[in-house]
């Protein structure tokens, strides 16, 4: 565990020092800012009973379209870089099981994704003193509940694929176009197939967050879905970097 945390830190200390980080939050906080603002705005001269009450879902299903875009280029560098500067033989070599080490770079990631959410808090604090009586805070917690159970899949998926590469760009584009597919294309079959499409809904990353978390419902089956893509980036970190091993 003391090697896992150690190397989480300092992944996380990293993503302070790189630009890309620095240009995900400023986006990030303006953009949430920007959709925040507009649709207290629209609710104020529309009459807060005379016309709809904004929730906390504007944020966070913004949150999570913007991870989907981003996560690709938090998690590029984290194996693929080791390999390119040739840093990946040292860490071969040093007292650290394979797990431990994707394990810590995914930590490292999460934690810099968990800071950035932490900051978005002030969004619904905000929206709780606009409105009457005050926001759904089971509703809210649900729905941050979803984008942390997406963004460690989001993540999962990402480090996996970087320690196949050397290369950042491509780690960055082969993460963007599997996550665009699990989020995106993979459910396109079920509404063709009915019935029989049930299964490319049930592997849709989008329908267990839209489905449920989003409409304040927590079902066990989404967070074991979440988990079990995360595990599965973490299975093939960890096994990319032992065939590495033992060339």
């Amino acid at each position: 565990m003391r090697n896992i945390w150690t190397i989480a830190r300092r992944e996380y200390d990293l993503y302070f020092i790189s630009p890309i980080a620095y240009i995900i939050l400023f986006t990030m906080m303006l953009v949430l800012g920007i959709i925040f603002g507009v649709n207290v705005l629209g609710a104020s001269q529309a009459g807060v009973f005379g016309g709809y009450v904004p929730d906390t879902t504007m944020i966070t299903n913004s949150m999570v379209f913007m991870f989907l875009l981003s996560a690709p280029a938090i998690t590029m560098r984290l194996l693929a870089d080791e390999q390119r500067m040739g840093t990946m033989e040292l860490l071969l070599t040093a007292p650290v099981r394979d797990v431990e080490l994707v394990l810590g770079k995914w930590l490292g990631a999460f934690m810099f994704i968990l800071t950035l959410i932490v900051m978005t808090l002030v969004f619904p604090l905000m929206l709780n003193q606009f409105t009457v009586p005050g926001i759904d805070w089971k509703f809210m917690l649900s729905g941050y509940l979803g984008v942390l159970l997406v963004v460690s899949a989001f993540l999962g998926i990402g480090v996996g694929i970087s320690s196949m590469f050397s290369n950042q760009i491509a780690a960055f584009f082969t993460t963007l176009i599997v996550l665009v597919l699990l989020w995106w294309l993979i459910g396109a079959p079920a509404n063709l197939l009915g019935k029989g499409g049930e299964l490319f809904d049930y592997l849709s990353m989008q329908t267990h967050y839209y489905d449920s978390m989003a409409q304040g419902k927590i079902f066990l089956e989404d967070i074991i879905y979440y988990l079990s893509l995360t595990s599965l980036g973490i299975f093939i970190g960890t096994i990319s970097i032992e065939l590495r091993r033992w060339r």
